[in-house]
């Protein structure tokens, strides 16, 4: 059986900022985002986690996200868009590209929706699809504490 994008997906992002905003949720940070974010912001671990992110418990234990301001909007975006775009998650740098958008082609569509640069842009290849999809948090260790 094939998957529904098969034969590739296209997506160039427009700057809407949506993924960054507007709706309440998680961007998981693995060692490697943490790493990259500190020596961004040239701040410790200790004292990035403690003003940017926020614990989430997930079964026996903790993960670490970044905070959301009040109105869901990423810590890191500003008017001009993405403070730390250099330093970007993983999760940030691979969307729309993530399991849950790519199981099947009503999920896809769903998020087209609302992310205008879904279907237009650069062509990605079913492995160039796939390949992302291994960047995500989740595939890779996450901090837990």
């Amino acid at each position: 059986m094939s998957c529904f994008y098969e034969k590739g997906l296209q997506f160039e992002c427009t700057g809407c900022n949506y993924c960054c905003s507007c709706e309440p949720g998680y961007v998981f940070l693995s060692q490697e985002d943490l790493d990259r974010l500190c020596a961004f912001t040239a701040l410790s671990e200790d004292r990035f986690v403690e003003v940017y992110c926020r614990k989430i418990h997930i079964d026996n234990f903790y993960m670490i996200s970044l905070l959301e301001k009040d109105n869901f909007d990423c810590i890191f975006l500003t008017k001009k868009g993405c403070s730390v775009y250099e330093a970007r998650p993983h999760q940030c740098r691979t969307y729309p590209f993530w399991r849950s958008i790519v199981e099947n082609k009503e999920a896809w569509d769903a998020e087209m929706a609302s992310c205008p640069g879904m279907g237009k842009g650069k062509k990605y290849s079913k492995e160039e699809i796939e390949r992302l999809l291994t960047l995500l948090p989740g595939n890779e260790p996450l901090i837990k504490f």
